[in-house]
């Protein structure tokens, strides 16, 4: 069996071997435990006929782990530093690929039916870069790739962010726009004491399950992630407030908007983080013929 690279004495005697130094740019934090890392494949579910894809794979530690947990590992990295590195620790693994990318910028949907055409089970599996979780997760979700799921890690308020339920504080149309497309949950907390270099804040894992169908069947899928950032736009304030002060014409369409709110059986007093995925879908339908 290879030696693990995520353990604190490899990690450091490889970053000093290649005198590589962390950009803060790119938002590079490395594991540097094996444990959380098994667990982190174990909640990607994968078998041997299952592919996977990584976004930063570092200097290979969660990759290392997807090799011997499926069939096939891509991985997208953007640091051209990194390359040498990952074919030195990754050599032992035949089914692994790196693509010298950037994730928001490449073709996904290329990549999945180049390499992973015939798989059945296709899973993300990744410690995201902090800096650009939300438009990471949000490209892969949007771009309607045929995935089973996503399990990063990633901020722990990003992640309560994402999973959070109606009618809590951390609820809000990035929630909503998640839970749209997958079943969201958090499966573990991550302290900073397992990164090097630490980062400021603690870490959380999370699985998103995608829907066979989205949460709710809209008319306009861009006008209900319209309907929904308008009524978080100001927290404190009203839904009949934030629709008529943000959606394009809303003052002039006040008299429509109360009357989709009525006809939703909404009051117009209530806040949106007060609404469901449900109501939001009934509302944006109503209002969808005043606006389209």
């Amino acid at each position: 069996m290879n030696k693990d690279i995520a353990t604190p004495v490899r990690t450091r005697a490889i970053l000093e071997k290649y005198g590589f130094s962390f950009k803060k740019s790119l938002g590079q934090n490395f594991l540097i435990d094996t444990n959380i890392l098994k667990k982190i494949v174990s909640f990607a579910e994968l078998t041997e006929d299952s592919g996977a894809i990584e976004i930063g794979p570092g200097i290979g530690a969660l990759t290392e782990q997807l090799a011997r947990s499926s069939k096939k590992v891509i991985a997208f990295e953007i640091d051209q530093r990194l390359l040498p590195i990952l074919e030195d620790t990754l050599s032992p693994y035949g089914n692994v690929k790196i693509i010298h990318n950037d994730v928001l910028k490449a073709d996904v949907h290329s990549v999945i039916a180049e390499e992973f055409s015939g798989f059945d089970d296709l899973m993300v599996v990744a410690n995201l870069p902090y800096y650009v979780t939300t438009p990471i997760i949000m490209k892969l979700l949007e771009e309607h790739l045929p995935i089973s799921g996503i399990v990063c890690m990633l901020q722990k308020e990003v992640a309560d962010r994402i999973s959070a339920k109606p009618g809590t504080k951390d609820y809000g149309s990035l929630s909503i726009a998640v839970q749209y497309y997958t079943e969201a949950e958090t499966v573990m907390i991550v302290p900073k004491t397992v990164f090097v270099p630490q980062p400021n804040v603690d870490s959380a894992v999370i699985r998103l399950t995608k829907r066979k169908e989205p949460a709710v069947t809209v008319k306009d899928e861009n006008f209900f992630f319209q309907v929904t950032k308008a009524s978080f736009a100001q927290r404190r304030k009203t839904l009949l407030n934030n629709l008529t002060s943000q959606l394009p014409d809303g003052k002039a369409k006040k008299d429509e908007i109360l009357a989709a709110l009525e006809a939703s059986g909404i009051e117009p007093s209530r806040r949106g983080e007060t609404l469901s995925i449900e109501e939001f879908g009934r509302l944006s339908d109503q209002l969808y013929p005043y606006f389209k």
